[in-house]
């Protein structure tokens, strides 16, 4: 039998744990080391050391990185390795148009999980369509099935691919749930690829008019690009082939 670890070994193998899921971080979302400095108030130097596994960080100074990351301390905090449960769950994120549901649905099928579009899940809990729930309750009410949805979806499924409305992030606690309960993935497009595969799809809602979409698209992107970015993973689909974005999407959410 192996010998127990020390309490300097076993400290040292949480400061490399810690570091490396901080550099797995920035990596996922493409954030510079200095970046990262600059959004926390930690220096470089001390996100340097930390990285290395060589931190001494105060529980004060880990929560600003944490609050930066948009995670959770424990996430980073936690001693276990990385088997985190809402990872089983993927929940993939971004505008109409961005491949939710072309890449969910193959993206399931390959892990043997279901496919989850939260949209008809909606529906279902409203006993209609989005629009008719939209014209007859308003906003607010829609705001609340989809929560509603989100949940049983949640309690029903363990594992799964869901597919979220691209609205959802606009709602604080529904999106903190499920960033909390699944592993998050952002499919970025640009505003030209999120118009061309809505022609595609024959349907312009919601947008106006095909003379005034790809502005109102642009407009939203920019309003909500902060929020999409808060996902654990991100994902540029702009001129890519479906089975190149697979790919990197199946090798992205690897548990």
């Amino acid at each position: 039998m192996n010998a127990p670890l020390s309490t300097a070994q076993q400290d040292s193998a949480y400061l490399a744990q810690l570091g490396q899921r901080v550099r797995a971080w920035r990596g996922g979302h493409g954030m510079t080391r200095k970046a990262l400095a600059a959004a926390s108030g930690v220096s470089e130097r001390y996100l340097a050391q930390l990285e290395a596994g060589q931190g001494n960080i105060s529980v004060l100074l880990l929560r600003k990185v944490a609050q930066a990351m948009h995670v959770a301390v424990e996430s980073l905090a936690r001693e276990s390795p990385d088997q985190d449960p809402a990872r089983r769950r993927i929940a993939l994120l971004g505008l109409r148009g961005a491949g939710k549901s072309t890449l969910g649905a193959r993206l399931a099928a390959a892990l043997g999980v279901p496919f989850v579009e939260l949209d008809s899940e909606v529906e279902r809990e409203a006993g209609a369509n989005l629009g008719e729930v939209f014209a007859m309750y308003g906003q607010e009410a829609f705001r609340r099935f989809e929560r509603r949805a989100l949940e049983r979806v949640l309690r029903t499924h363990e594992a799964a691919v869901i597919a979220a409305g691209g609205s959802l992030v606009t709602d604080p606690d529904t999106y903190r749930l499920l960033l909390d309960s699944c592993h998050t993935v952002w499919l970025k497009a640009k505003p030209e690829e999120h118009m061309n595969r809505v022609i595609a799809q024959g349907d312009m809602r919601p947008f106006k008019g095909r003379a005034a979409a790809l502005d109102e698209i642009r407009a939203t992107l920019a309003d909500r690009d902060r929020l999409y970015a808060r996902a654990d993973v991100t994902i540029e689909t702009t001129g890519r082939s479906l089975k190149s974005a697979l790919e990197e999407l199946r090798n992205k959410v690897k548990t």
